[in-house]
């Protein structure tokens, strides 16, 4: 039981880094296209700061750096490590269902191919 406890830290990297990609995608996506002139840029990605939500985004990586410190002190990194890439897979979900984005065959398979890839590194 309490190694499974363990899998909570992985699990929790994974969520909050999946919030954080969710959220900033999502919010960014509402201000519009990045401006040309490097000034206005400067002044569009400082607004951008501002945004609660995508503060909250910051605050979800600072706490999946947080879990990831915790569950290195439970695993070896070359275990854990490989459960990262199933938030390619989480992403791609929900950017289809909430964000509308497409998910072609091709991003299917690739997702596929790395879960089967984080099955087999995790066994080893």
């Amino acid at each position: 039981m309490n190694r499974l406890f363990d899998y909570l830290y992985i699990l929790a990297t994974i969520g909050f880094t999946v919030y954080g990609q969710l959220i900033l995608k999502w919010r960014i996506a509402q201000f519009g296209q990045l401006p040309a002139d490097f000034s206005e840029k400067i002044r569009f990605l400082f607004g951008l700061l501002l945004d609660p939500a995508i503060f909250s985004g910051f605050v979800a990586a600072f706490l999946a750096s947080l879990a990831w410190m915790a569950a290195m002190t439970k695993f070896e990194l070359s275990h854990a490590y490989p459960f990262m890439s199933l938030n390619f897979v989480v992403v791609l979900m929900l950017s289809g269902w909430l964000l509308s984005e497409p998910i072609t065959a091709q991003k299917a398979i690739g997702v596929g191919l790395i879960v089967l890839g984080t099955i087999v590194a995790a066994r080893g």
